[in-house]
């Protein structure tokens, strides 16, 4: 169980200035979430394979075909300032 006042510790720790209201909020909902905690690890996994996630996933990947770009005239119509036949960007490096 968390006390007040080591909600208060961990706040000075963290340099947060809690209210009196808030370090019984944060008491109370960080014993709520222990004793969820506290219920999970009763629970008998003996016979539950470890996973990442909890529901299966895997990966769906489509065939790599390439198809033809759009021509290079009509990608750089939108471009804000292109320059023989490339985007011109600001430089961010020297």
């Amino acid at each position: 169980m968390i006390t007040k006042d080591e909600v208060q510790k961990v706040a000075h720790l963290a340099r947060l200035e809690l209210s009196e209201a808030e370090v019984e909020l944060f008491t109370e909902q960080l014993n709520q979430v222990l004793e969820a905690a506290e219920k999970l690890q009763q629970l008998d996994t003996t016979d539950v394979e470890p996973t990442a996630y909890a529901v299966p996933m895997q990966n769906v990947f489509r065939e790599d075909i390439p198809e033809p770009s759009m021509p290079r005239d009509e990608v750089l119509a939108n471009a804000p300032d292109p320059k023989d036949g490339y985007f011109r960007v600001p430089k961010i490096m020297d």
